[in-house]
């Protein structure tokens, strides 16, 4: 194999993951494969949401990410927004993205290399907050958008628009705004529809309503949302992307939400549909059928 160069991003500060990565480099190495490995960096950070730089060249065939989900939207940050496709490996945990179980790394490797694996492209979004008449905030993220207060025992008051049409006043612990990738994460947690990942769609989900009438609304990729907090809050309010960046909002703050220009590439799993994944990581219930073709149903 020649021309051929990929990324590993690896989880943070996790001894197995670096030693998987190195591993894996030295394999493909003797495949005459190029290779440069990048630890991920520490999550939680809060107060900026400027672009995250990345060690990793240009022009690589794919990144393959060694960790978890969290690693993995680090690395679609990093490096899958601009188009690279991304190898998710799952080296434990629940892990909707990283579908790729350790001890089927070198044969999905194997079918990398061959061009025997489908890539699927994932809806990203865009937030920009506006602070007197300014720009203070612009970031993409791949899951979801939350706006909360560090003290949940207060309610947030949240004015939201579409396309400058106002839709309600949010009272509620929180607001998240999820991508269909982002579905099966914290907006799952909070009653909020599982969307299938490829769907031109977003879905906004309150946390723990005052009024239970106020219910999760999904909305096309065409939409433009506009939030403000209809009151000035006593306590500190964040927009946290992607569960990882933290923004600290101010009242008066304009958010808006809408479809970024740049999308992420997903390899499929080779073993598994997605409903299959679906199944096996929340554990449903269930009986296969065949039709009856050998007399059982």
């Amino acid at each position: 194999m020649t021309d051929f160069s990929i990324g590993i991003i690896y989880k943070y500060a996790h001894k197995p993951a670096q030693e998987e990565a190195e591993k894996l480099e030295n394999w493909l190495k003797l495949r005459n494969v190029s290779v440069f490995m990048e630890e991920m960096g520490p999550k939680g950070k809060i107060g900026g949401c400027s672009e995250e730089s990345t060690s990793l060249p240009d022009g690589l065939n794919c990144i393959v990410v060694l960790g978890g989900d969290g690693t993995l939207l680090g690395a679609a940050r990093k490096a899958g927004r601009y188009g690279v496709p991304i190898l998710g490996v799952n080296l434990g945990g629940l892990g909707f993205l990283t579908g790729i179980p350790l001890q089927k790394l070198y044969i999905v490797i194997e079918k990398l290399l061959n061009n025997q694996l489908e890539i699927e492209s994932r809806l990203m979004l865009e937030t920009k907050v506006i602070r007197e008449n300014e720009e203070v905030c612009n970031f993409h993220f791949l899951n979801d958008v939350v706006i909360n207060k560090s003290a949940l025992a207060r309610i947030l008051d949240l004015d939201v628009s579409i396309n400058n049409d106002f839709l309600t006043s949010f009272r509620a612990d929180g607001l998240i705004i999820s991508t269909p990738t982002g579905s099966t994460g914290y907006n799952l947690s909070a009653a909020g529809p599982i969307l299938y990942p490829t769907l031109s769609n977003f879905v906004l989900t309150p946390i723990c309503p005052f009024t239970l009438t106020n219910r999760p609304i999904i909305l096309p990729d065409s939409d433009i949302v506009s939030i403000k907090m209809a009151n000035e809050s006593e306590e500190r309010v964040l927009l946290t992307f992607d569960g990882q960046i933290g923004f600290d909002l101010l009242y008066g703050d304009e958010i808006r939400i809408y479809k970024s220009d740049e999308r992420i590439r997903l390899f499929k799993s080779p073993d598994q549909t997605y409903f299959e994944i679906l199944r096996t990581k929340l554990m449903w219930g269930g009986t296969t059928y065949n039709n009856g073709k050998d007399g059982s149903v």
